[in-house]
């Protein structure tokens, strides 16, 4: 199949490609749910198991090797394991404050949130589980489409096109009101706009590119990074406090995620030193071959 020619409805790289566009529209819809029956802070623990969910996977379907005598590999399990301790630590521990907020609010612990009679919080996990795991899955079929058809602007087209076509219905169905479809000038539109102009079609570019240079386990690290970036953004712009366990979760978290890094890098060196070992042997059987052809014309 040319990488340069749209896939047809009939071809497997369309059927992938709506298969991806179901996928997160699935996810989406359980994250939602998951989030009204526990909490958005057990949501963004519960996120920082993507890059485990996505490991296991990649290791389950052949993408990644795991070597353990290997110094890359050691490197990509110690480093994915300290990044997601550094998350955690990020999102359930607060500690004294570092900074002082210009105006704090009241907050809910992690416990008094996962106890309130209110919230159905092991539904509300079991949901959130299933949505990262998705997630995971999303990942690794995303990176399988792009060795199919490296074509990154035609698979987020083609995927936006069918998660529209996959969302229409459903949220027809679920929601009667149609004026409540129609968008006012305000923060809904800017939210909408922003979501649909950057997120969902500049983003998801540079989010598939990244997927077909690097894979999947090294685009999920970036999973547990946005925490700390959140914080960092949250402090900055709005003026909320910043505490110890921010810091500290911070500091561990980056020193996984580079440490992962580096073994993904050592990992290609490895495999391009390989590669340029047997180039030479091909180099020279290429020539002989071309140099016999010429004798006997």
């Amino acid at each position: 199949m040319s990488s340069r020619r749209l896939p047809s409805a009939k071809s497997p790289v369309f059927f992938k490609i709506f298969l991806l566009a179901l996928l997160g529209f699935v996810s989406l819809l359980v994250g939602c749910k998951g989030v009204e029956y526990s909490s958005p802070t057990l949501s963004s623990a519960i996120g920082t198991l993507t890059p485990a969910f996505t490991f296991i996977l990649a290791v389950i379907f052949r993408i990644e090797k795991v070597v353990l005598r290997s110094s890359a590999t050691q490197a990509k399990i110690i480093g994915t394991i300290v990044s997601i301790s550094g998350a955690l630590v990020v999102v359930l521990y607060k500690g004294p404050k570092v900074l002082d907020a210009a105006s704090s609010s009241s907050t809910i612990s992690l416990y008094q949130q996962l106890t309130s009679s209110d919230s159905s919080w092991i539904l509300g996990g079991v949901l959130l589980v299933s949505e990262y795991l998705l997630i995971s899955v999303w990942y690794i079929l995303q990176t399988q489409v792009m060795e199919m058809y490296p074509e990154e602007t035609t698979v987020v087209f083609l995927y936006s096109l069918c998660a529209t076509l996959i969302s229409a219905p459903v949220c027809l169905y679920a929601e009667k009101d149609l004026a409540s479809f129609f968008l006012k000038p305000d923060i809904s539109l800017a939210s909408v706009m922003y979501t649909g102009g950057l997120v969902s079609s500049f983003g998801s570019v540079i989010h598939t590119w990244g997927l077909h240079l690097k894979g999947p386990v090294y685009i999920s690290l970036f999973k547990p990074l946005s925490i700390v970036i959140a914080v960092a953004m949250g402090a900055i712009f709005l003026g909320d406090a910043l505490h110890i366990g921010s810091v500290i979760g911070s500091v561990i978290l980056s020193l996984g995620f580079y440490t992962v890094i580096w073994g993904k890098a050592r990992e290609d060196a490895t495999k391009t030193l390989a590669s340029s070992e047997q180039s030479p042997l091909l180099l020279t059987h290429t020539i002989e071959d071309e140099a016999s052809s010429l004798i006997c014309d």
